[in-house]
């Protein structure tokens, strides 16, 4: 970067923000034959949402049918287990259990079987109580949803092969590059102007905000762009505690999901590490990442559910992570918003609001989406 504000430098495309989606975005335009500059805020890549989360491979059995979050999260995973694959990232497709206790969570159980299949997600196999326990002998349920296609994954190795496929096509990650404003054109054709915090200057044809958390706070730095087209943030804290010693599961757990989670689910790491959360928090902004030891007890309780055998004193703190949410506490979970300029009328301007879980899996797919449709 230059550090000279006299000097406009004309550049293709410009991705704001270097977390695995905004990666992904500026790989698939990369690939596609444009001259793509991510710009991080950062001293280096993915440390906001996509360094604190589950790194789980969803397979898509939760979101409304026919929504982005359904469709990019089908997509993305298939795309995401085969570039894996092919680039020798670690990951598993360990499975994972879905638990119900009661009658009612049963139904839930049941519904969701539904909705994943109305999402095109048909490996579901239903467990009875006798059935999850030869599974996972260790496992308290009354019945249980078995799901083949979930799995995790390194997400950082991820990232960084992201990082090398836009290098490789001509791109490239400038870090420590917080962008401080955006001057929009209405004129189609033309360039919007991008500032950063050292004072250089960015003539860009197209811009694309992937800043994840700081996306609604970036898109009102954005001269030109109407508030209403500018969604509320929220801030969902969710916290982990990690399991000092062996764990006795092979698969991933989790409870019927909540409103605005998935409940406190047991993960995996690719070390068979177990590790619990997240819950679900409502905090007033994106900076309070500390873990309260004192919510251990809660996490005690909701894991025995199903894990009756969880031993006192067994749970650490572990870190913690905060959801970029559009929709706030007992309203309607938001589907990801992915705005552009048939939604705004901005020539060249890619918002990305919202994109919490499953926005890991998803990745892929929405920097396909993004380079065909949006950009």
């Amino acid at each position: 970067m230059s550090g000279q504000s006299t000097l406009v430098e004309p550049v293709d495309v410009v991705v704001i923000g270097a977390g695995v989606v905004g990666l992904a975005v500026a790989r698939s335009l990369a690939l596609a034959g444009r001259e793509v500059w991510v710009l991080e805020a950062a001293n280096a890549i993915g440390t906001g949402v996509s360094a604190r989360n589950s790194e789980v491979i969803h397979a898509g059995l939760y979101y409304a049918t026919g929504s982005m979050k359904a469709r990019m999260c089908v997509q993305g995973r298939t795309q995401l287990y085969a570039y894996c694959a092919e680039r020798g990232i670690a990951h598993r497709r360990c499975g994972k259990l879905i638990v119900g206790h009661s009658p009612q969570q049963i139904d839930l159980l049941r519904a969701t079987l539904v909705k994943a299949q109305a999402n095109g997600v048909n490996d579901l196999q239903w467990l009875s109580r006798a059935q999850a326990q030869a599974l996972e002998p260790a496992l308290e349920c009354q019945a249980a949803l078995l799901s083949p296609s979930t799995g995790i994954v390194d997400s950082h190795a991820l990232m960084l092969s992201l990082q090398a496929d836009i290098e490789n096509a001509g791109g490239q990650v400038v870090l420590n590059a917080a962008v401080t404003s955006i001057a929009l054109s209405h004129e189609t054709g033309a360039r919007h102007e991008v500032m950063t915090i050292d004072g250089t200057r960015l003539a860009a044809r197209t811009v694309v905000n992937a800043a994840g958390l700081s996306a609604p706070h970036l898109a009102r730095q954005c001269g030109g762009l109407a508030d209403q087209h500018v969604p509320t943030p929220f801030y969902a804290k969710g916290s982990y505690f990690s399991l000092s010693g062996p764990a006795p599961f092979r698969h991933l757990v989790y409870p019927v999901p909540e409103a605005a989670g998935l409940g406190v689910h047991l993960t995996l790491d690719l070390g068979g590490q177990a590790k619990f959360g997240p819950d679900v928090e409502w905090v007033s902004g994106p900076d309070d990442l500390g873990v309260d030891p004192a919510r251990a007890q809660r996490f005690y309780a909701a894991v025995r559910q199903y894990w009756p055998g969880l031993p006192d004193g067994a749970l650490q703190p572990a870190y913690a992570g905060i959801r970029p949410k559009i929709s706030g506490p007992g309203q309607t979970a938001a589907d990801f918003c992915v705005q552009g300029p048939q939604d705004h009328g901005i020539h060249g301007l890619v918002n990305l609001f919202g994109i919490e879980s499953p926005g890991l899996t998803s990745a892929l797919a929405l920097g396909d989406w993004v380079a065909r449709f949006g950009a």
